[in-house]
């Protein structure tokens, strides 16, 4: 009988899920773990907490949705705390694995622990977060375009997406004591307050991606609308609202392009479908900016190692961060995060350009205290975002946003405004 560990990462799903295959594949055994590295749940260098408390109840209500999955299949999920480069040699050796399974991550710090990992015990990844597997690409990684429509057209051109991979029948463990997922509680952390006026009450897992993506595609064609409606602010449709199971891997971008392919092929196929698989590409360049760049996109002057001028200052950016600029937009959005963990896409455009261009604050500060927030942090796409907006990272241009005119153009009547901070639900 041979047995492989299969450390879940960000791909908390059984569905499409390339390097779990892999293990069931290769193994007569597979014993599924995850680890909940103690790294994420401390401070970060400017005092934020890593992964706060939605986010971090998001991860805990994906690890139930997963260990309820892998049970109907006839097994578990060990869920441990610690540092995963210590842990799983350990493990591997008290279960005689000959190998460990994972999917493959692209950032610095995540490659780190591949790399300690890998020196210890043998590490077989698969790649199973983006939309286009990167050996599909017709060009190598350093050879990636630094425009993203010159990316976006060679892909849709000379690669295809892959097929899904499907479920597996029945993954087989050897024996051991599975334990309850952790309260978010007993990680030392409040419960967070779960607000009315969120766009949608999020829930992680499978389980909720996939009732999601059939509500959207399926129940109320809203993805036949998406274009026109996507810079929406209130409202739980007028955006796919997809990116927190992306993120934590609850569901495969392959899985909502190749819905998107169904909807098409069987309702009608539009400017907006299209977009859907736009956002997607887009979100796929960014993983690949990563991998290219490396710690760069970390850096201040980002990708074009740019002398920028800003400053670090917390008595400033604390009127940022808590909503109190005196812009009735930016604080708007602001607090809609701090309250919900989630702001709409041209909200995050407004308040990072905000932050950036008239408060003249390090673009880092704010892209780490959406780290800590965002149900749907996902680091490449966070970074890759934040350079853009301060004009050092792909495609560099006047990024500035007038974010009163942007407030008129996209809450005219002020309905947004009024409910993030005056508490009106119906004005």
């Amino acid at each position: 009988m041979t047995t492989a560990l299969f450390w879940f990462r960000n791909d908390l799903r059984l569905y499409d899920n390339p390097a779990l295959a892999k293990a069931i594949e290769e193994n007569d055994q597979v014993l599924p773990i995850y680890i909940l590295d103690d790294r994420y749940l401390k401070e970060d260098r400017w005092g934020f907490v890593r992964t706060a408390a939605f986010r971090l109840q998001f991860l805990l209500e994906s690890l139930n949705d997963l260990k309820a999955y892998l049970r109907e299949k006839g097994s578990d999920l060990l869920i441990l705390r610690g540092i995963p480069e210590q842990i799983l040699p350990q493990l591997a050796e008290a279960y005689q694995a000959k190998a460990i399974y994972a999917s493959k991550e692209y950032t610095y710090e995540e490659l780190k622990i591949e790399a300690a990992l890998s020196a210890k015990v043998e590490v077989r990844f698969s790649h199973g977060a983006t939309l286009y597997h990167p050996d599909d690409l017709s060009f190598a990684i350093q050879q990636l375009p630094d425009v993203f429509t010159q990316f976006r057209k060679r892909a849709e051109k000379y690669a295809a997406v892959r097929p899904l991979v499907a479920t597996p029948d029945q993954i087989k463990s050897p024996d051991f004591s599975p334990k309850p997922v952790p309260t978010i509680l007993e990680l030392g952390f409040e419960p967070p307050v779960m607000d009315k006026r969120q766009v949608l009450p999020f829930k992680g897992g499978a389980m909720a991606a996939e009732a999601r993506l059939e509500h959207y595609f399926w129940e109320t064609d809203a993805v036949a609308s998406y274009k026109e409606t996507r810079n929406g602010l209130v409202g739980a449709d007028y955006s796919t609202k997809f990116s927190p199971w992306l993120a934590n891997g609850c569901i495969s971008p392959r899985t909502i392009f190749h819905e998107v392919d169904a909807y098409e092929a069987e309702v009608k196929a539009n400017s907006s479908t299209y977009w859907v698989k736009f956002e997607l590409i887009w979100r796929d360049y960014f993983k690949f900016v990563a991998m290219k760049f490396g710690r760069n996109i970390f850096l201040k002057g980002g990708i074009q190692d740019k002398k920028v001028g800003s400053w670090q200052n917390m008595k400033v950016f604390e009127k940022w961060a808590s909503g109190n600029t005196g812009d009735d937009f930016v604080d708007a959005n602001m607090r809609e995060l701090r309250e919900t963990g989630f702001m709409s896409n041209r909200g995050r455009q407004n308040v990072a350009s905000y932050l950036v261009h008239k408060m003249n604050l390090d673009w880092r500060m704010g892209a780490a205290w959406f780290e800590s927030l965002l149900i749907d942090y996902d680091v490449t796409s966070n970074y890759g975002n934040w350079m853009y907006t301060a004009g050092v990272g792909n495609d560099p241009r006047d990024r500035v946003f007038n974010t009163q005119k942007q407030a008129g153009m996209y809450d005219g009547d002020g309905r947004y405004r009024n409910l993030w901070l005056r508490g009106k639900m119906n004005e």
